[in-house]
């Protein structure tokens, strides 16, 4: 028996805490490292003045879009689908569905490349940027997105690696990608070792840099066939059925990060109204839940290929078992994050900017929202697991009870004149509480059985 057999046998029958934990750990220190980038580049931006913060907290919620659809809801799907196959045994469909993966990332591509060059002034504008914070927020956006294709290349080569069961090449990838953005963002933004200072251009310059060399480690390892897919020739056939269900569940997928960044985006116009720097500490905080996604995610791709296989060998008790375990093991993890950050907004907060007022903002937010990030991690994690279960309706019902809660309620009582920052921010944390409760509730309730029966 191959190792690529024997590891798709483990997912099947190894006890499920230790399993999970060994598919888990690489793609935590992969995603973790990730997180020290995103923490590198608002380091950097922040070096940069408020206007650059505040322009960078404006834009770059799509850019998140991009990643959270990549690797989390299409490129989710795409794992659990690849695993759904290889736990059925069906090498050949796996096969196929790196052809068809490949093509919805550059199709993916070109769609957001195209809305970027034709709508970014307009959306930053909406948003509530303006002189220099627009400025600062259409330059880094239109480097990113002019190299779009790199980052969707790298999810969706990354996504079909773990939908084999192979956690470690995308967690090395993850690695080396995150130490030539740190390095590369930060010798072109601030000019290192005689490099031309760019600003935050060079913020864009090392994401699109960065992952192309991600891209083309993941892509090889595909291309050798060593984690039991690969591009063969013998599957280079269109199947319009096969795109058809990755369309069909991806989009539903899909809408989750679009309601996600939705509600972060109505909220930061929102926020926009009382000041720059609201706008700039209000985008330290948000930053902080971008860095739990990945996080979350390093659990959470670990469950979408057990859940997926598990749900192709007919296993539904297991996989709903699968999802119970790494459900709690991200709400404690962002609960103990989120807690910290509570009770000391100084160690978040305070590394990225000393101006008084652009702080208060910040902290103001880690304390009433830290709290909250417990149901976050649950809620998200159960998201990916979903996907593994192709059971993704309540994930995406409770996303916009979220987007009610924080952008709805919250907006209904600023225009009323009832609310202020310190309002907005409990709607915010409410919301959080409703996106984790749901999909709890309905894995409770038997919505993965009636999913796949």
């Amino acid at each position: 028996m191959t190792a690529a057999k024997l590891k798709q046998a483990s997912f099947l029958t190894a006890p499920i805490v230790p399993t999970l934990l060994k598919l888990a750990a690489p793609n935590m220190v992969g995603f973790f490292v990730m997180s020290c980038v995103s923490i590198a580049e608002m380091w950097y931006v922040g070096e940069l003045g408020t206007s650059a913060l505040a322009g960078f907290a404006v834009l770059f919620p799509f850019v998140m879009l991009m990643n959270m659809l990549g690797a989390g809801s299409i490129g989710g799907v795409i794992a659990a689908t690849t695993a759904r196959a290889m736990g059925a045994g069906k090498v050949d469909r796996a096969n196929r569905i790196v052809w068809h993966a490949t093509f919805l990332a550059l199709a993916a591509s070109a769609i957001f490349f195209g809305v970027e060059k034709i709508w970014v002034t307009d959306i930053a504008m909406a948003i509530g940027a303006s002189g220099d914070s627009l400025q600062h927020a259409t330059t880094y956006s239109n480097i990113v997105f002019s190299g779009v294709f790199t980052l969707w290349l790298f999810n969706i080569f990354s996504s079909l690696l773990r939908g084999a069961g192979d956690m470690t090449t995308p967690a090395f990838a993850m690695v080396v990608t995150a130490i030539f953005q740190i390095l590369i963002s930060g010798a072109l933004s601030l000019g290192w070792v005689g490099l031309p200072a760019l600003g935050i251009a060079g913020i864009g310059y090392g994401t699109v840099i960065a992952a192309a060399i991600g891209a083309l480690i993941c892509f090889r390892k595909l291309l050798s066939g060593k984690s039991g897919i690969q591009f063969s020739k013998d599957s280079l056939l269109w199947d319009p059925d096969m795109a058809k269900e990755l369309v069909k569940v991806g989009g539903l997928a899909g809408i989750n990060p679009f309601l996600s960044i939705s509600t972060i985006v109505l909220v930061t116009a929102m926020v926009s109204r009382f000041g720059e720097s609201a706008l700039a500490g209000f985008g330290i905080g948000t930053r902080l839940e971008f860095i739990l996604v990945p996080i979350v995610f390093g659990i959470g791709a670990a469950m979408i290929s057990l859940v997926g296989s598990n749900i192709g060998a007919g296993q539904i008790n297991r996989a709903q078992n699968i999802g119970w375990v790494g459900g709690c093991m991200a709400f404690l993890i962002c609960g103990l994050i989120g807690l910290l950050v509570a009770v000391y907004p100084e160690i978040w907060a305070g590394i990225f900017t000393d101006d008084a007022a652009v702080f208060t903002a910040a902290a103001e937010y880690l304390t009433i929202v830290g709290p909250a990030y417990a149901f976050f991690g649950l809620g998200l994690s159960l998201y990916f697991a979903s996907q593994g279960a192709h059971a993704v309706f309540w994930p995406v019902f409770a996303s916009v009870g979220r987007l009610i809660i924080a952008a709805g309620i919250g907006f209904y009582t600023l225009q009323n004149g009832e609310g202020d920052f310190h309002g907005l921010l409990i709607c915010i944390s409410a919301s959080l509480f409703f996106y984790g409760a749901i999909p709890t509730l309905a894995l409770a309730l038997g919505a993965w059985k009636k999913a796949n029966t």
